[in-house]
């Protein structure tokens, strides 16, 4: 039998939005795939040996849950940084994918320092991004072997996220604003590592998101691309498209 673990990073500061749905979500996948799934939680001073994990997640917080997690993660930096180098899958969430990037820079000049995952800065900013979100992953859907385009999801956040160097967009924006709120791109991908402002929580609402990380897991630790058993997703589906729907009908009804 197949068997993946999760490290589910400081679930207790850093969860805003239900982000804990996104670890509910890979569980259920897993399980009904008959891959047999271990989920350790680790909080502010947990020993955690990095090479154990296969998929890493790390939800959203606000700017409190982040000065609380920043030195701890701070330290736990380059042993994360050395396993995503190896192809470790990562999902991290609005203030977690703040902390993945180099630094955040609060709106009040505070300084909190990120792990340099991602080539990315942000800047807290008076803009409030917030609302319904529909991307275009065309290019990253081609990759994933997904039918499905978009991703759908709702974004609340001041930070304003810059890419930089080799790290590229998740997505480009159809509906919301995005990184930095221009209404281009969102999110962040490296190696097997994403970052989105994202939350709903968002692997509910695209199944085909929860099933690629799945998917990079099998391979980085069994060393093929095994087909994984197919489920019926017809409920999922049918959720995604009713989200994208709804944000569709919401902006035209805005305008």
């Amino acid at each position: 039998m197949q068997s993946l673990t999760i490290y589910h990073m400081y679930p207790d500061a850093m969860n805003l939005y239900g982000d804990l749905g996104n670890v509910v979500t890979l569980r259920r996948r897993m399980l009904e795939r008959g891959i047999s799934v271990d989920i350790v939680n680790v909080g502010r001073g947990v020993k955690a040996d990095f090479s154990k994990a296969d998929i890493v997640f790390l939800g959203g917080g606000q700017d409190r849950g982040q000065k609380i997690i920043a030195d701890d993660l701070a330290k736990r930096g380059p042993a994360i940084k050395r396993e995503v180098e190896r192809g470790l899958v990562c999902l991290t969430i609005c203030g977690g994918f703040q902390l993945f990037g180099k630094y955040f820079k609060t709106k009040e000049g505070e300084m909190l320092p990120g792990i340099s995952v991602f080539d990315a800065y942000t800047v807290g900013s008076d803009k409030r991004c917030i609302g319904n979100v529909v991307l275009d992953i065309e290019a990253e859907a081609k990759k994933w072997k997904s039918t499905l385009n978009t991703l759908v999801g709702f974004e609340n956040h001041s930070g304003l996220t810059y890419l930089e160097g080799k790290t590229r967009p998740l997505g480009k924006v159809k509906i919301g604003y995005g990184n930095t709120g221009d209404r281009k791109y969102e999110g962040a991908v490296y190696n097997n590592c994403y970052g989105t402002y994202l939350h709903g929580p968002v692997l509910p609402k695209n199944p085909h998101f929860a099933d690629h990380l799945i998917q990079m897991a099998i391979n980085r630790k069994y060393g093929s691309w095994a087909r994984m058993k197919q489920i019926d997703d017809r409920i999922e589906l049918a959720a995604h498209k009713a989200a994208v729907l709804r944000a569709k009908t919401a902006k035209t009804a805005h305008i």
